[in-house]
């Protein structure tokens, strides 16, 4: 029991380095910004002695090490700060955007893990036949259209010429749960790349582990091809698939900017944006953080998750 617990150990130190790492480098990277608050604040046509008052008065005239050990020790005890523009909590806004995004992200991968994985297995039952060969031509296809084009593309069909859902989510709040019609056309978009993926790692691993003397040699013993395939080589493909779950899932909880904006969600996408425009510094950095802290701990859980169901395929520390 040694090896693998001082694996998952080392997996879990490197885990808070990370995040320490990515704690420093959303400071230094929103300090690097262009302009600040108090100029956002201060108008088109900004007095500077106006810009200086307020930058006094939002602490952003303080040196960078003091704010930073300040912003930090803040994050210790879950102390996102308050925004400059609005002086409301960091926290407030992250809870605003984070059920729409939730909301979203639950519906995609409650179709995507079964939709990839069926897909997959599919294709690999049927090895250079006409159905891998349509399966890997549809999914292919659709991986390679651009999630802005497949949106406008839904859009301009399901929603302007056959007018069967609404084109964005303007006027219908965050409670989307509640007009279900409104989150069809974006949970296609989110699903269409993933599912590709998903479904090409599941039939790789699955013609692989089909194909290993383990396989050859349950054969010999006539063990039923369904539990050979089930119960031995599915579980084989699913280590690396377990992993791009956990990209699709950081991916759908920070990066659906492009598919928020389109829609018009107010997500955690959305929240980003108008933070950045408004130059309020510290929502951007807790929404970074947020992000950067999720992508640690999703990759953390996928290796996890990967070495207990092929520990053979022990991720290298």
């Amino acid at each position: 029991m040694t090896g693998p617990r001082s694996w998952i150990a080392r997996r879990l130190l490197l885990g808070a380095a990370q995040t320490a790492a990515v704690v420093l480098l959303v400071f230094a990277l929103t300090e690097a910004l262009p302009g600040d608050a108090a100029v956002a604040l201060a108008g088109d046509q900004p007095d500077p002695l106006r810009i200086a008052a307020l930058r006094e008065a939002m602490g952003l005239d303080r040196p960078a090490h003091e704010r930073l050990a300040d912003w930090a020790l803040g994050l210790a005890h879950g102390d996102f700060g308050a925004s400059l523009v609005s002086g409301r909590p960091v926290t407030t806004y992250i809870a605003d955007g984070f059920g729409p995004t939730l909301l979203l992200a639950g519906l995609t991968l409650t179709l995507l893990v079964p939709l990839g994985v069926g897909l997959g297995v599919l294709a690999a039952r049927h090895e250079d036949g006409p159905v891998d060969r349509l399966v890997s031509s549809v999914t292919l296809g659709m991986y390679a259209l651009p999630e802005f084009a497949l949106g406008v593309l839904l859009v301009t069909v399901f929603a302007l010429r056959l007018p069967w859902f609404p084109p964005t989510a303007v006027g219908y709040g965050t409670d989307l749960l509640a007009h279900p019609a409104t989150l069809v056309l974006p949970v296609l978009v989110l699903l269409a790349r993933p599912v590709c993926s998903l479904s090409r790692l599941v039939r790789a691993g699955m013609i692989d582990a089909l194909a290993s003397p383990y396989a050859a040699h349950a054969r010999r013993y006539r063990i039923p091809a369904a539990r050979i395939r089930y119960g031995h080589a599915l579980p084989n493909a699913m280590a690396p698939a377990t992993q791009q779950l956990a990209r699709t899932v950081d991916w759908l909880l920070c990066g659906v900017i492009v598919v928020e904006a389109l829609y018009v969600i107010p997500g955690l996408g959305t929240v980003l944006m108008n933070a950045v425009a408004e130059r309020d510094v510290p929502v951007v950095q807790g929404l970074a953080v947020v992000f950067g802290v999720t992508t640690v701990v999703l990759n953390l859980g996928a290796d996890l998750i990967a070495h207990r169901l092929a520990p053979r395929s022990e991720v290298a520390p």
